[in-house]
């Protein structure tokens, strides 16, 4: 008799994939921090520019990153719902490396300028769009359903535990060597690329509906839209992260108003990581079962209210401890959502839906970046962090309002008049 299975890290390949993400965001999280860094300090130490100009071009490098992302995201979803998965996602990891490797070229050489750096992190943006999609389709089809829950809470301790060690590795990287950060990142995605490699191949099945490609696009935004419970659990981190987002403004803070440098803003970077490594840990041993909805909610005015609480803060302890405090909330709504748009869509078209959610996540970043540099400009890094975290509460409220399944959802499964919808939207016209 075979024994069943109660862990995802029983199974190979899920091993494999885990350690794959663990080095991918290891790499790319420790690039990031410093990409931002580099820039803001390059355009005050370089140009000239005041802390607020400063603050403005850090919003201008979530915009060029998200710019590829909005273009590309319909075409990286169909990517990954027509082409092998595994694959995919080795070749988006392979672009991100000779990101790294331009970027240690040129930090080594001293060659940097802003626009040189807005190019790189587009590439990076790019790359981004295709690994997002083709990653999140692997592991429903690795693991059986009734431990996808737990795989997603593993899979997202590889991701926080990542961010946690990522941008505190670069931080003391870059105090050694500026160029440091970027030679370690190229040798993690080469490791990452290795380890997909043995992954067993992960071939979507045949597409549904319309065959020309463009349709088929087009047909991961219209799931969305059609499904109000999916729709209004993306858009809840959608809105909320992208007027209460943070770490945008991390480096100001480092550099300008705690006075910490590359290593304190390490540390705040992998802060909130750390919050929410605690928690996915939690939920892959114990996962979540009762009220996810109203509990998802609550995370997000929580992540709002902690938001308000750091842009106060005068104190690096204290800025640490609400960080990890945020990150713990956001964990809580990333395992929910996560959870839900997975078991709520079909394995046909969890490619275009996870490209959408990712455009979601992308945008709730790279365009809170944006926000959060231009609010910076007109009110101060400080204002424009509290104003964000207020505005994030309000949407928590709203969206309770505006999406009452969110609300009702007491499990992960579909109540019975979802799937009667789906069913019945599934049917050709």
């Amino acid at each position: 008799m075979t024994t069943p299975l109660t862990s995802p890290l029983q199974i190979r390949d899920f091993r494999l994939y885990w350690c794959a993400r663990f080095c991918a965001v290891l790499a790319t999280m420790g690039m990031v921090v410093i990409i931002g860094y580099q820039v803001y300090d390059t355009a005050r130490a370089d140009y000239g520019m005041s802390i607020r100009d400063g603050a403005l071009m850090l919003g201008l490098l979530g915009l060029v990153q998200f710019v590829p992302l909005a273009l590309l995201t319909p075409v990286a979803g169909w990517t990954a719902d027509r082409f092998e998965r595994r694959t995919v996602a080795r070749i988006a990891n392979g672009v991100d490396l000779l990101v790294a490797l331009c970027l240690a070229l040129a930090t080594w050489n001293e060659v940097l300028s802003l626009p040189l750096l807005f190019t790189l992190a587009a590439l990076h943006g790019v790359a981004r769009v295709f690994l997002g999609p083709s990653m999140a389709a692997i592991a429903p089809n690795i693991v059986p359903p009734e431990l996808l829950p737990k795989a997603i809470a593993l899979s997202s301790i590889a991701w926080q535990s990542a961010s946690v060690a990522g941008p505190a590795l670069g931080g003391f990287l870059y105090a050694a060597g500026a160029s440091l950060p970027y030679w370690a990142s190229v040798a993690m995605l080469a490791l990452a690329v290795l380890l997909l490699t043995p992954v067993r191949r992960v071939v979507p099945p045949p597409m549904q509906g319309h065959p020309h490609p463009i349709r088929q696009m087009i047909e991961g935004l219209s799931y969305v839209r059609r499904h109000r419970f999916l729709l209004g659990a993306i858009t809840l981190d959608l809105f909320a992260v992208l007027l209460g987002g943070a770490t945008a403004m991390l480096p100001v803070f480092a550099r300008d108003i705690l006075h910490v440098g590359t290593e304190g803003l390490g540390l705040m970077r992998g802060a909130p990581a750390i919050g929410a490594a605690l928690v996915a840990g939690w939920f892959s041993f114990n996962p979540l079962k009762n009220n996810v909805g109203i509990k998802m909610l609550w995370s997000v005015a929580a992540f709002g209210l902690v938001t308000v609480l750091f842009g106060l803060s005068q104190t690096f302890a204290l800025s640490l401890a609400l960080l990890a405090c945020l990150g713990a909330a956001d964990m809580l709504s990333v395992y929910v959502r996560s959870s839900l748009v997975q078991l709520h869509t079909p394995d046909t078209m969890r490619g275009r839906v996870s490209a959408v959610s990712g455009l979601a996540i992308s945008a709730s970043n790279e365009l809170g970046e944006l926000q959060s540099g231009v609010a910076a400009a007109v009110l101060g890094p400080v204002g424009a962090v509290v104003a964000g975290g207020a505005a994030a509460i309000g949407i928590a409220g709203l969206w309770s309002y505006l999406f009452p399944e969110l609300r009702r959802a007491k499990t992960f499964d579909p109540p019975p008049e979802v799937l009667a919808q789906a069913v019945e939207q599934e049917k050709p016209a």
